[in-house]
């Protein structure tokens, strides 16, 4: 831990640096040459529970992709699909997915005690045993499974490390509902939870620092206290925020020049930028994040940037993209947010 002095000598970051530092982190200031594990590594994994989440969040971050990229990936097991960060489905790399699983299990387990109605522990690792064995001879849908997988979601899958398999999760079949036992699909688990809280945090500062140390426990669902312990070998570097809150980053990370210029870009649905963990950058205006998330559109939208914030929404209606603008623009941001909306219903093609 660092003393009082040390965090009140740390350099301040403004709100425009962190939001300079994070675009640049999650490729979003240019469209990066990287292969889809290293891309999906630097942005801190891909929230998926939405299929097409993925395709358009690796299109508007690394170029020359193609859809077809995305679900060979998938398919040659180089990323996997499955149930992670704040209990929802994301995409990882498979060199990272048993360290992360690793670093979440325990949270997760101890979260579906807390917020669930569970049978006892020999019930539950009865079921448990039932799932392993259903799945011994390969990925079955939950429909397959059937009374076998009831309740899988909610709990069996804290403890029965599973996947989500292709074609289901894919552009093509976007339910993901095909499941397959993490050690068969992935290799053997290879991770010690020790390991995985230090790669949560790792995988946090990469993609979305720096930052306080209750953002990476909202985004990773991870007590504050376990996550420190688990960085406890990283040297971290400190900052604080224009409030004097302190932030913490890995070593060496950039953080670019705020003064520089933002592309325009189009987020999908749930991209985890646009969550409450991110609030320290701006990039979602408070004022408008009632129209991207909702409980009367549980849902979400896909949004657009322009210079690095929220200023609009983007929905397919008939094959073309719709924009359903928050605030004006300039005409010359206009213009650009065209270019991006035309390119964008190409993709979707």
């Amino acid at each position: 831990m660092t003393s009082r002095r040390e965090r009140d000598d740390a350099p301040v970051l403004s709100q425009r640096a962190l939001n300079r530092a994070l675009l640049e982190r999650q490729l979003l200031l240019e469209r990066a040459p990287l292969d889809l594990p290293a891309a999906v590594e630097q942005v801190g994994g891909l929230q998926t529970q939405y299929a097409p989440s993925g395709y358009v969040g690796l299109w508007s971050r690394v170029g020359g992709f193609h859809r077809d990229d995305l679900t060979r990936a998938l398919e040659d097991r180089s990323l996997i699909q499955a149930t992670l960060m704040r209990t929802t489905i994301h995409i990882v790399s498979r060199a990272e997915y048993w360290r992360l699983r690793m670093g979440l299990e325990h949270a997760q387990q101890v979260w579906s005690r807390r917020v669930q109605s569970l049978p006892p522990e020999p019930t539950l690792q009865a079921s448990a045993a039932r799932l392993r064995e259903a799945l011994s001879d390969g990925p079955k849908t939950v429909k397959e499974l059937g009374e076998v997988a009831r309740g899988f979601v909610g709990a069996l899958g804290f403890w029965v490390a599973l996947v989500r398999v292709p074609p289901s999760g894919t552009w093509e079949r976007r339910r993901a509902d095909r499941l397959a036992l993490a050690e068969d699909w992935v290799g053997p688990n290879d991770a010690t939870e020790e390991e995985g809280l230090e790669q949560v945090v790792r995988s946090y500062l990469r993609g979305f620092g720096p930052a306080p140390w209750r953002d990476i426990s909202n985004w990773a669902g991870v007590a504050i206290a376990d996550l420190q312990r688990g960085a406890a070998n990283l040297a971290l570097v400190h900052y604080r925020d224009e409030r004097g809150g302190e932030l913490v980053d890995l070593p060496d990370m950039p953080l670019p020049d705020e003064t520089m210029s933002a592309p325009v870009r189009f987020l999908p649905h749930w991209d985890a930028n646009l969550l409450v963990h991110a609030r320290r950058t701006g990039i979602l205006p408070e004022e408008h994040r009632p129209r991207v998330f909702s409980t009367r559109n549980p849902f979400s939208v896909g949004t657009y940037l322009v210079d690095g914030r929220v200023v609009g929404a983007w929905s397919l209606v008939d094959h073309r993209i719709v924009l359903d603008p928050f605030e004006p623009v300039a005409p010359r941001a206009a213009r650009e947010v065209e270019r991006e909306r035309a390119a964008l219903e190409a993709f979707h093609g």
